[in-house]
């Protein structure tokens, strides 16, 4: 069709829709809409976009072709309205509907993906990219490199497909390998997708992909730059007017909060995406309510905790995350409770999705400062060694950064205390340990000993400082002038016993 060999862009919907509507071919109209859908979908509003599916639902009501070319071009139209309607449903959060029965079927991302390779649609760049749309919608982002990187790559080198096309392929497959754990390798290929981006002049997918890249440059420890990116997000979606990116900025902005160590910003952020549903998309939507739900919890507010979640029914059981979340539920009702402790313990083992990796370090974290401030040493220090290498293995350097303070908030204190290094025989007396002092990983805290172990606010800077920040840039981050960090960094390195920044990092590293 000479329509696909054009960049489309938001302006163009309205002219591809009635291009559809004109079409006298089932497949030529069904291709004008995933046309439509593409070109819009980073700017309409979630509630644009269902009349798109009620097009293709018609479409394939009227799919009727020759005998001779009937199954390959029925599957076609089929294909796409499953492709399109998956990705609108999980837009509009219906993927989290519980369907009559006589409905389950109607848009089903696993049909999609089996008539998409049923009809040998792989050497189309319009039906990859809605294949790619259906697996991300499913919520398999690990499966979208091994499927379409092959697929995807030629077309990228050779310049087949238009730029704008270029960054709409490329940025799934970045999206994939970040949402899967590979943070390092979503993050080089977003920044990739970025430059397609820029060359289509496309203001729509350069919001989206940076949105998703000050992201990654939290996760991953560089808070200067997630915090360039999330500004430059918000510009450019205000210049876009890209409602999609408008309503999802929060997200990115909560990673950003929490690997600063800046919980009660985090807090306001989190409160905010409960509120809104965001989350749908990425699978976060449960995750986020949990999560400050625990907040409320661990500081004693039973009351609030259970409004958060207590009307919420837990999610199917291929929902991210949704192993653990019974086991978390009854941990928030009686955060204190050993046994529901343990079990969410056994239930991390269910986290065994490359989706979940994640949330599977997070809710070590939990776990193991929540030990820590009952003074159980052992469990504290087991659970936080989990979540560091978890994390670790994912290229989330931001979050290790934050755990290494608690670890070091717990080991430290002990150290000081236990004089030299004791025989391989002795064994020390679990009753003689201090107390864990405070910890980092958000809502829980407890005080410490006093004299060796830092502030709350000494090992905020101390942590800022290990993320790279100047003196100035920590002062910003806190509030305070810079002369202030200077007296805070001076207690920490006397409490410390190191002399340096490099010192001060080796130290909370190792």
């Amino acid at each position: 069709m000479e329509i696909d060999r054009h960049a489309h862009g938001p302006e163009d919907a309205d002219r591809l829709l009635a291009a559809a509507d004109r079409a006298g071919d089932p497949v030529t109209a069904a291709r004008l809409v995933a046309e439509a859908f593409v070109a819009v979908s980073r700017t309409a509003d979630a509630a644009t976009l269902p009349p798109m599916v009620r097009r293709l639902a018609m479409l394939r009501a009227r799919s009727a072709f020759p005998q001779v070319e009937r199954e390959r071009r029925h599957r076609e139209v089929e294909f796409v309205y499953h492709a399109i309607a998956c990705a609108v449903g999980a837009r509009t959060g219906r993927r989290l509907a519980r369907p009559e029965p006589t409905h389950q079927r109607l848009a089903d991302p696993d049909e999609a993906l089996r008539l998409f390779t049923a009809a040998g649609l792989h050497d189309d760049p319009l039906y990859v990219e809605c294949a790619m749309i259906a697996m991300l919608s499913a919520q398999r982002p690990d499966q979208v490199r091994p499927n379409f990187a092959h697929l995807v790559e030629p077309w990228l080198a050779d310049g087949i497909v238009d730029p704008a096309r270029r960054a709409r392929l490329t940025t799934m497959l970045g999206m994939g390998d970040a949402w899967s754990g590979d943070l390092l390798r979503g993050r080089a290929t977003l920044r990739r997708a970025y430059g397609y981006a820029v060359a289509a002049g496309r203001l729509d997918l350069q919001a989206e992909i940076v949105s998703w890249l000050a992201k990654c440059e939290a996760l991953c420890g560089d808070l200067a730059e997630s915090r360039r990116r999330l500004t430059e997000a918000r510009v450019l979606a205000a210049r876009s007017g890209s409602a999609w990116v408008g309503f999802h900025i929060a997200e990115c902005a909560a990673a950003l909060h929490l690997a600063s160590g800046d919980i009660d910003a985090w807090v306001g952020v989190i409160g905010r995406l409960v509120g809104s549903a965001v989350g749908a998309n990425s699978g976060l939507v449960f995750e986020h309510r949990w999560e400050l739900a625990t907040y409320h919890a661990l500081r004693g507010d039973a009351g609030a905790a259970r409004s958060v979640i207590e009307s919420i029914a837990d999610p199917p059981l291929d929902w991210p995350g949704a192993p653990a979340l019974p086991a978390w539920r009854a941990w928030i009702a009686d955060p204190d409770d050993p046994a529901a402790m343990a079990w969410l313990e056994r239930a991390l083992s269910g986290l065994n999705r490359p989706v979940e990796r994640l949330s599977r370090a997070r809710l070590a974290w939990l776990l193991g400062a929540r030990h820590a401030h009952a003074g159980r040493r052992a469990d504290a220090i087991r659970l936080l060694e989990l979540a560091s290498s978890e994390y670790a293995a994912t290229g989330a350097a931001g979050l290790l950064a934050r755990v290494a303070v608690d670890l070091h908030a717990i080991a430290e204190p002990f150290a000081a205390a236990s004089g030299p290094p004791k025989r391989a025989g002795d064994v020390p007396d679990p009753a003689g340990a201090d107390p864990a002092p405070v910890t980092s990983s958000g809502p829980t805290g407890s005080s410490g000993p006093a004299g060796v172990a830092l502030t709350a606010t000494e090992r905020r800077v101390a942590a800022a400082v290990a993320e790279g920040l100047s003196n100035q840039e920590v002062a910003g981050r806190l509030s305070v002038s810079a002369k202030t960090i200077e007296f805070h960094l001076g207690n920490i390195y006397r409490k410390l016993g190191v002399r340096n920044r490099t010192e001060l990092v080796r130290h909370l590293l190792r």
